[in-house]
C-alpha cells in the first residue's frame, strides 16, 4: 500500500510539472506537455512526409524533370508540416486566433532586423512556384558559376565547377541579373576568336576552322558551326568560330581543345598566328644657334 501510495504520489507530481503553465498566450496556457505534443505531431509530419515523397520518386517522378520533382518534393514537404502544426496546435489546446499575437512580434521582428530573412524566404517562394531556376540548371550569378543543386526556403546551394559548394541567398535570385544556361535547352553557342598575319589565304583560314568544328565529336551538327571574318585588327586579320555544343559544363574544356586544333592545323598549313607590332621610328635633328651679325667681341687690354 506504502509502494502504491508513493507511485501515485510521483506520478502526480510528475503530471503537475508537465501541465505546468511556462507563460500563456492570450487565453492559452503553454506547457512542457503543450510544447510535447506539438513536436510529436511536427516529427511525424516529417516522417510522413518523408514516406510520401519517397512514393513519389517510385511512382511519379520518372515522368518529370529532375527540376520539377524537386520543387514537387519541396512542396509535398512543407504542406504536410504546416497541416501537421496547424494540427498539432488544435490538439494541445491552443487557440488558433491568439497565433494573431505571434504575428504581430513577428511583423514587429522583421521590422527591426528580420527584413532580410523574410526578403530570403519569399524570394523561395517565388523561386520553388515561378521556377526562373531549377535543381540541376546551370547558372552565373555574379562571378560565381556552377549547378544548382538545391533550392531551399532561405538560401540555394550552387555546386561549382571546382566542386566547391556555394550557398547563396534566394534573394540574388530575385533581385540581381543571373545567366541561367540551362533555362528552356542546354544548348549553349561558344566563340573562338583567333587572329592571322596580313597576306594569309582567307578562303584557307575559313576551310580550316570549319575543319577543326567539325571534326571535334562534341560539337552539334546542327546548328552548323559557322565562321566570322570579324576585322582588319592592327597586326591581324581577325576571325570567329561560332559552334554549339550540348552540355554547358563541357563549355571550358571543349574550348581549349579546339583552340589546341587550331594551332595545330594551322601550323600544318603554315598559317601564321602573329604577335602585336609596333614600328618605332626614330629621326634626329641638328640645332644650329644663329648668331647675330650686330654681335662684337671686345678685346681686353693686356698691361705689360
Amino acid at each position: 500500500m506504502l509502494n502504491s501510495f508513493h507511485l501515485t504520489e510521483t506520478l502526480s507530481l510528475l503530471y503537475e510539472i508537465i501541465t505546468y503553465p511556462l507563460f500563456k498566450i492570450q487565453d492559452s496556457h503553454i506547457s512542457l506537455h503543450t510544447i510535447a505534443v506539438l513536436l510529436i505531431f511536427i516529427f511525424a509530419a516529417y516522417l510522413i512526409s518523408r514516406y510520401l515523397q519517397k512514393i513519389y520518386d517510385l511512382r511519379v517522378a520518372s515522368h518529370f524533370s529532375r527540376g520539377t520533382d524537386f520543387t514537387v518534393k519541396r512542396l509535398i514537404h512543407y504542406s504536410v508540416l504546416i497541416i501537421a502544426f496547424l494540427i498539432g496546435v488544435e490538439a494541445a489546446g491552443i487557440d488558433l486566433s491568439s497565433l494573431a499575437i505571434i504575428a504581430g512580434f513577428l511583423s514587429v521582428g522583421i521590422g527591426f532586423g528580420l527584413k532580410n530573412i523574410t526578403s530570403n524566404f519569399i524570394s523561395g517562394l517565388i523561386l520553388l512556384f515561378e521556377r526562373p531556376i531549377e535543381v540541376g540548371d546551370t547558372v552565373t550569378v555574379g562571378d560565381q558559376l556552377g549547378t544548382v543543386t538545391g533550392i531551399n526556403l532561405r538560401a540555394t546551394e550552387v555546386n561549382t565547377w571546382e566542386n566547391i559548394d556555394i550557398i547563396i541567398p534566394n534573394s540574388a535570385f530575385v533581385e540581381e541579373n543571373v545567366v541561367n544556361w540551362s533555362h528552356g535547352e542546354d544548348h549553349v553557342r561558344i566563340s573562338c576568336e583567333v587572329g592571322v598575319a596580313y597576306g594569309c589565304d582567307t578562303a584557307k583560314v575559313k576551310e580550316l576552322l570549319e575543319t577543326v568544328a567539325g571534326e571535334h565529336p562534341k560539337i552539334l551538327k546542327t546548328p552548323r558551326p559557322n565562321v566570322l571574318f570579324r576585322a582588319f585588327g592592327d597586326s591581324s586579320l581577325d576571325f570567329e568560330l561560332r559552334f554549339w555544343i550540348k552540355n554547358p559544363r563541357w563549355r571550358a574544356r571543349i574550348q581549349s581543345e579546339i583552340n589546341f586544333a587550331i594551332d595545330r592545323e594551322f601550323r600544318k598549313h603554315q598559317i601564321e598566328i602573329p604577335f602585336p607590332q609596333r614600328d618605332l621610328h626614330l629621326r634626329s635633328t641638328t640645332t644650329t644657334l644663329p648668331i647675330s651679325s650686330e654681335s662684337t667681341v671686345e678685346e681686353s687690354p693686356i698691361s705689360d
